[in-house]
């Protein structure tokens, strides 16, 4: 394979792993773009805390002149979660023929809440001959892990999982996006209001690309795929979580009272025809100082098995699984693609 030359867009918290773990591997990066203000204009070197890269960070305004310019392999966007928000992102980089990876979670399998959106891109990619793709943890803790036990496993009947993070490690979009920081009341206006709708009001939102979907609504969608199963029914709750006492969040910038919501447990619930229900719940929010990331998954059948994992880096596992994807991604065939589509991931030592 030539050497990768990827583009960074969104120099935040993720890109210093995925920039290092880039460069570490063999790869470039050609450019870089942001909308912080304190940030256009430095290198990238000041975000990876390395030697000198040349290559400044500019902004977003200019990512269809630079892309044409570098001409790169791939582009890395790591903004915001949903894919409403990064959709002309990913449109200029198709149009230039530039492959995408993302940790923009609705990637993961958008196709179950934004189809038209994702029909709209999927055709778009394979005009251009590109290949769209979200991952990150999800890709192998959501994922791939659970697919791995699942196929040592007789007669399923039912697969649970949890995952928590701290929402202080991917910075301010993925904080409010959780509600961290409302008041219970703003919390049940702003997001649990979604949950309290008839299944056809939230196929009327999805089809609309009106939907917020947690998490887990796309990592259980992605599950049923990998899978081979058919899904007939999926359903969310979304629910705030509270602590005893105020919590400062440095990623918000407030003391977030006690009572009011430092994040939110989200539980998404996909039935199949083949009678195995998935049911997962991610926990985001502003930690105390006594709680850990922690991701358990339950698989039942014959027999019942349970992994545990205290304490996982999710932030680097996140940028590690990115960067060791990007050479699927650029050699999958052309699409808006779930990465249950393409190969299995795999441990990079070099490109």
């Amino acid at each position: 394979m030539k050497q990768i030359k990827a583009f960074q867009i969104g120099c935040g918290k993720m890109s210093k792993y995925i920039m290092k773990y880039l460069y570490e591997l063999g790869g470039t990066i050609v450019g870089a773009v942001d909308i912080n203000e304190n940030i256009i204009g430095q290198d990238i070197s000041t975000i990876i805390e390395c030697d000198s890269k040349n290559i400044l960070i500019e902004n977003v305004n200019k990512l269809d002149d630079l892309l044409k310019k570098t001409k790169p392999n791939i582009a890395i966007i790591t903004t915001t979660s949903y894919l409403n928000d990064i959709s002309s992102l990913i449109r200029t980089c198709i149009v230039n023929n530039v492959n995408v990876i993302t940790t923009c979670e609705e990637c993961f399998y958008a196709e179950s809440s934004n189809p038209t959106l994702f029909k709209e891109l999927n055709i778009l990619a394979k005009a251009y001959n590109v290949t769209v793709t979200g991952c990150g943890y999800q890709d192998l803790f959501w994922g791939s892990l659970i697919t791995t036990i699942a196929a040592s496993t007789h007669n399923i009947t039912k697969i649970v999982g949890s995952s928590s993070y701290n929402v202080e490690d991917y910075g301010l979009a993925l904080a409010k996006a959780h509600g961290a920081g409302k008041t219970l009341e703003e919390f049940k206006n702003d997001i649990s209001s979604y949950d309290n709708i008839t299944t056809e009001e939230r196929k009327k939102l999805i089809n609309e690309q009106k939907f917020t979907p947690s998490y887990m609504w796309n990592a259980v969608s992605w599950l049923a795929d990998k899978l081979e199963l058919t899904p007939i029914s999926i359903n969310q709750k979304c629910l705030p979580t509270t602590y005893k006492e105020d919590l400062y969040s440095k990623t918000l910038n407030i003391t977030i009272k006690k009572g009011m919501a430092t994040g939110m447990k989200a539980i998404a619930t996909l039935e199949t025809k083949e009678g195995i229900t998935i049911e997962a719940e991610c926990i985001g929010k502003v930690y105390s100082k006594e709680v850990f990331d922690k991701n358990e998954w339950t698989i039942y059948g014959e027999p019942n098995t349970t992994v545990t994992i205290n304490k996982p880096d999710t932030v680097k596992l996140t940028c590690a699984d990115i960067v060791n994807r990007i050479p699927d991604v650029i050699t999958a065939p052309a699409g808006f693609l779930a990465t249950s589509k393409i190969s299995n991931p795999t441990y990079k030592k070099n490109y």
